[in-house]
């Protein structure tokens, strides 16, 4: 079974994106689709957290620099909405202390930007069969 269709239902897995980069956003978010998610983008982490269904995802991407906020603050409050799905980090930025933070505040992985395209999927995918959403 296509793990991006494991729902009862057979509607597509939906995956939260935010990424302040427009051409990074997108071309994450075509990369996920063409894997089978429905991936619903954000260029910030206010539209992201202005919207009431994202509850519903079932994992989150996030970029670390976002111009509002951070991908780390963005984790820490969809935890306080009760969202508890698994979430990676990406940063152009890598450092000892932002992966310590970002593993302190529930991410399950942490990529150096540029994201190697296969490992950002195949780890998607993991952990959402684990969490039980695949």
């Amino acid at each position: 079974m296509d793990i991006a269709r494991g729902l009862l239902d057979n509607k597509k897995i939906r995956i939260l994106l935010v990424e302040d980069d427009a051409a990074v956003r997108r071309s994450l978010q075509l990369l996920l689709q063409a894997n089978g998610f429905d991936v619903r983008a954000y260029s910030s982490g206010a539209t992201l957290l202005a919207d009431a269904t994202a509850i519903e995802a079932a994992c989150l991407v996030a970029d670390y620099r976002i111009s509002d906020c951070d991908g780390i603050d963005i984790l820490v409050r969809l935890r306080e909405q009760g969202w508890d799905g698994p979430a990676v980090l990406i940063t152009g930025f890598p450092s000892a202390g932002v992966t310590s933070a970002a593993r302190g505040a529930g991410f399950d992985a942490v990529f150096e930007k540029p994201v190697r395209q296969h490992a950002l999927v195949t780890t998607v995918q993991s952990l959402v069969q684990a969490s039980g959403g695949g």
